[in-house]
């Protein structure tokens, strides 16, 4: 399992114009599931992003996390984190994880976020939208379970 995660001042997805989910501080999640992933590596992974320390204290140092913030989390499935683009100019999909199975731990991972207490917001799974965010720092953290 693979996140990008991005702090965000606000963040949302769209769908044919029409917001569907946005948050305001907090985190853009991007998620992608690999073949082999469980229930305990999003249960393992949520846990992480809510307590990752990626948020200012009064001194401008990294100390504080989306729950201590009360930040919110925006959820998108990606699976094209799992690009495997080692050979050739199209890069292969093999590693993520089938849509069915996939779909039932995206949902877990949102879940687990909210039991932290984490406002939760998600994008539809498997749909193509668009998302926008303002990138605050900007700060990107890649993370892997």
């Amino acid at each position: 399992m693979i996140a990008v995660i991005q702090r965000v001042a606000k963040a949302n997805v769209s769908m044919k114009e029409k917001v569907i989910s946005e948050i305001n501080e907090g985190l853009l999640i991007l998620l992608g599931i690999k073949k082999g992933d469980t229930e305990e590596n999003t249960r393992r992974l949520a846990e992480r992003c809510a307590y990752l320390r990626i948020f200012e204290d009064s001194s401008g140092k990294f100390n504080l996390s989306l729950q201590d913030t009360l930040g919110e989390a925006l959820v998108v499935s990606q699976f094209t984190l799992l690009a495997d683009t080692s050979r050739g100019r199209r890069p292969s999909f093999t590693d993520a994880e089938e849509p069915q199975e996939s779909e039932k731990l995206y949902e877990s991972f949102i879940r687990s976020l909210k039991k932290h207490g984490i406002r939760t917001e998600a994008g539809v799974f498997g749909a193509r939208m668009l998302v926008s965010l303002e990138n605050n720092g900007p700060v990107t953290i890649i993370m892997e379970e």
